[in-house]
């Protein structure tokens, strides 16, 4: 090979090099990465996973939660013998057990605005895998600033979503929901439910539209939102547009610095 893959190497990713919209210089590029993960949880397990089986080279896990037994229906970093561990130190252990050409840096501590501009700014891509309005409104507001790629996604009961975020090329995650629900509206998973499959399905598109971005390949979910609707077995895609208006992307954004995320979404 060209690119100095070891034999094992050449082996473990065999299925990816003989792709001819992957190859050994897409591989190479995908080794190269480095991906930051917001949370290890239902669909950052998932979206992790396959993140290290594709050989990302550097994959960041931050997550400040341990591991709970109400976790392990879906949550597949994770296992029994974990219970009670940090979750970012049970993601690295799984990931690079998995794959030992994986390097995975921990962050045992919840996101900020103090912290999270610092820490995003040494990743490529990043994904948004948490499970709250704070965090989301957080991590979107920093990707536009900083001008990174991110992956949205969510679930709720039977039903997930997912968007691409590409800051200067479409709309972010304030284009789509300009304000979070008012406190309690909308229950939590643990007050209402989710099925665990579901978080696998919308992770791994996570994970796919990660791959694209690495490799410049395919048509990326941006100006798209994906809905899956588990039980009835449906996909379907919105289109989404930029809002001019949009006070964090728009063409006379008024945040211009991080706010506090707390407090903005209480105020709703």
């Amino acid at each position: 090979m060209a690119f100095d893959f070891t034999e094992d190497q050449i082996k473990r990713y065999s299925r990816h090099i003989i792709l001819p919209e992957v190859g050994g210089k897409g591989q190479k590029k995908i080794n190269e990465a480095k991906v930051f993960l917001v949370g290890a949880g239902g669909l950052g397990s998932p979206c992790g996973y396959y993140l290290a089986a594709a050989g990302v080279g550097t994959i960041g896990v931050a997550d400040s939660d341990v591991v709970d037994l109400s976790n392990l229906q879906r949550q597949i970093l994770h296992c029994t013998p974990k219970l009670g561990c940090s979750k970012a130190l049970s993601a690295k252990e799984t990931m690079e057990a998995l794959n030992p050409d994986v390097h995975v840096v921990t962050y045992e501590e919840r996101l900020t605005p103090e912290n999270v501009l610092d820490i995003l700014k040494e990743y490529d891509i990043i994904v948004d895998a948490s499970d709250n309005f704070p965090t989301r409104y957080l991590i979107n507001d920093a990707c536009v600033l900083l001008k990174k790629p991110l992956s949205h996604g969510s679930v709720f009961r039977f039903d997930g979503q997912a968007t691409t975020i590409i800051p200067g090329e479409g709309p972010c995650y304030r284009c789509l929901f300009e304000e979070p629900p008012p406190p309690g509206m909308i229950p939590s998973c643990q007050e209402a439910g989710v099925l665990g499959v579901l978080a696998g399905v919308i992770g791994v598109v996570q994970a796919t539209e990660v791959l694209k971005l690495i490799l410049g390949k395919g048509q990326l979910l941006v100006g798209k939102l994906l809905l899956y609707d588990a039980l009835g077995m449906d996909f379907r895609k919105v289109n989404i547009r930029r809002n001019p208006n949009c006070p964090i992307c728009g063409d006379n954004p008024t945040i211009t610095e991080l706010i506090d995320y707390e407090e903005f979404c209480s105020m709703q």
